[in-house]
């Protein structure tokens, strides 16, 4: 479980907090999405959730952080990386290998991983993921998306209890962003995986996420299960938080019939209402 709890930060040197009074908790085997504008304070929030922040961002911190019982001050960034596997936004930051096998090698070695389940662990993610055929090729000569799965990869093959992913599909195509989507609710429903994403395709994100955190100018202004959220969608469009689709087709279809229907997620669920309305 991750507890925030009255979580403010501003980075050294900089002019106002980019978080203000944040109270979340994620329990263990969550599914939380978090949403916002740009310059929300998405990122710092993950940042803070995988205990990076304050340890690798100096700044002024105060509230509390804990994940799984440690608190993200008082514990070693090693000890936080055992249990938290975050992707970053800028996935070039966190590659440092040449080679994708060569990157995949260097989390499991340092984490002790025994030679024996190595190989395994490796073969695994990487058919997870949809590259297995990219084992032997430079990282330079990747595009930006098999980059973007390489860090998944790498991470995934860790096993971490709680994944932190900052728009992980930013660089990747419909198909391929959903194939991420897909992975992450494997691991979430039959791992049990706690996962915290970020991510700005928000049909996509509210399918598969169970629970939203707005965010806005470093504050949570709403948050909640995802369909309960949604159902907030002219406060969300007013903050700049755009809705799906979806969503919008069912507060239309309430305005013109004047009949208060239910809020959407899904194409299937907008197609099951539009039947119910035409005979």
């Amino acid at each position: 479980m991750i507890q925030i709890q009255d979580l403010s930060f501003t980075y050294k040197n900089g002019e106002s907090p980019a978080l203000q009074e944040i109270s979340l908790t994620v329990p263990d085997g969550g599914f939380l999405g978090i949403i916002g504008p740009a310059g929300a304070g998405k990122t710092t929030l993950a940042r803070a959730a995988a205990g990076i922040i304050p340890h690798h961002y100096p700044g002024d911190f105060y509230g509390s952080v804990t994940v799984n019982g440690l608190d993200t001050v008082d514990s070693s960034i090693i000890d936080l990386s055992r249990l938290v596997g975050m992707v970053f936004q800028d996935v070039d930051s966190q590659i440092i290998s040449p080679l994708v096998e060569d990157e995949m090698l260097y989390g499991l070695e340092n984490f002790g991983v025994s030679r024996e389940e190595i190989p395994q662990r490796m073969e695994e993610a990487l058919e997870k993921v949809g590259i297995a055929d990219l084992r032997d090729r430079s990282i330079a000569s990747l595009s930006g998306g098999q980059r973007q799965k390489v860090a998944i990869a790498s991470i995934i093959a860790l096993k971490p209890r709680i994944l932190v992913l900052d728009e992980p599909t930013g660089e990747l195509d419909p198909r391929s962003s959903r194939q991420i989507f897909s992975l992450l609710k494997e691991l979430n429903e039959e791992q049990g995986i706690t996962i915290i994403l970020i991510e700005q395709k928000i049909m996509l994100l509210c399918e598969f996420a169970r629970q939203l955190a707005v965010l806005s100018k470093g504050r949570i202004v709403r948050q909640g299960d995802t369909r309960e959220v949604l159902s907030h969608a002219e406060e969300l469009q007013a903050l700049g938080v755009n809705c799906p689709r979806v969503t919008t087709l069912s507060r239309v279809l309430s305005e013109k019939t004047g009949a208060e229907q239910p809020v959407c997620i899904n194409l299937d669920e907008a197609e099951n209402m539009v039947r119910r309305l035409i005979p």
